[in-house]
């Protein structure tokens, strides 16, 4: 059996799978693509796509409904998940933060609606949580920021081995390489269903964003429709076809010509970003993470590996 077969009969065992990581020195550095891109501002445009795709598999789902709030506090459980997974791959500590993530799913289990049963910790959902990520750095980067190479796409999913790696959780499931990666990530999607935590949480995109209390319903629509327009067409266009359908959310070719068109503009920005001060273009856990190890990465990694010269920057730091 492939990973790419492996899903439907691995997750039904329900049951977490740990690997012991304490004697191997983990970590992504700041040379590698994924600590150039993931932390990096414009990767909040991916905030629906990373959160909406998780919540498309039932398991998942389920596990976020039966043991998080996201009902009562939806900003709150982003803020609370976020940081560690950036800490994971930005901090001197690695694998420590890894563990922590792991060790924050290890009561998180229950039953779906056909009765069986989920463990968060199952490698085929974990990995799914997590291939969930590669992909917002995979797309994100090569949509908003500048388009990717094929080298550099399988250079990321390469990278995303040893950041799956310092959680500690078996990569039974993975794929080996980034076509395989591919591959399993459109197999999933279409797996998508229509889980109450995914119809929640894109309620917003279908009915526009909610008003105070304190301000009149007419006088809300008037204000919140430059809101609703730019998140019913740059969000939701961010959004695979599979979780567009599932989801209910409108779209048509118009809105596709307007989301291509915002998208290369953003690319053609990408010059103009990359002046920007390091505490406005990364997070501010990536930003630790910079100026720790002593790189700017606004000069790094800037042309796409197959068309770019590799030679070394004033400050010691390798260009591509």
């Amino acid at each position: 059996m492939t990973t790419l077969d492996a899903f439907d009969d691995g997750i039904r065992e329900a049951e977490p799978s740990y690997v012991d990581i304490d004697s191997i020195d983990l970590r992504l550095g700041a040379d590698s693509l994924v600590w150039k891109f993931y932390g990096d501002i414009r990767g909040l445009l991916g905030f629906q796509r990373l959160a909406g795709t998780e919540n498309c598999i039932e398991q998942l789902a389920q596990g976020v409904e039966d043991h998080s709030v996201i009902f009562a506090d939806f900003l709150g459980r982003a803020r609370r998940t976020g940081p560690p997974i950036m800490r994971t791959v930005y901090s001197d500590e690695p694998q420590q933060w890894g563990r922590r993530v792991r060790d924050f799913h290890r009561d998180i289990k229950g039953t779906i609606s056909d009765g069986s049963r989920y463990h968060a910790l199952n490698p085929e959902l974990y990995y799914w949580a997590h291939a969930t990520f590669v992909d917002q750095v995979l797309f994100i980067t090569d949509t908003f920021i500048r388009r990717l190479s094929d080298e550099e796409k399988a250079a990321i999913f390469e990278e995303s081995k040893t950041w799956y790696q310092l959680y500690g959780v078996s990569a039974r499931s993975q794929p080996q390489t980034y076509e395989e990666f591919r591959l399993y990530w459109d197999r999933m999607c279409d797996k998508f269903v229509p889980t109450r935590t995914i119809m929640y949480a894109t309620g917003y995109l279908r009915k526009g964003v909610p008003g105070p209390a304190w301000l009149p319903s007419p006088v809300w629509r008037i204000v919140s429709a430059p809101l609703n327009a730019f998140l019913q067409t740059i969000i939701v266009g961010t959004l695979p076809d599979q979780m567009k359908r599932v989801c209910e959310l409108d779209w048509s070719p118009r809105r596709q010509r307007r989301f291509d068109r915002f998208a290369a503009t953003m690319r053609a920005l990408n010059p103009l970003f990359n002046r920007l001060p390091l505490r406005i273009l990364y997070v501010k856990w990536a930003v630790e993470g910079w100026e720790r190890t002593g790189v700017d990465p606004r000069r790094i990694h800037n042309t796409p590996a197959d068309r770019a010269p590799v030679g070394n920057t004033s400050d010691g730091s390798r260009t591509r």
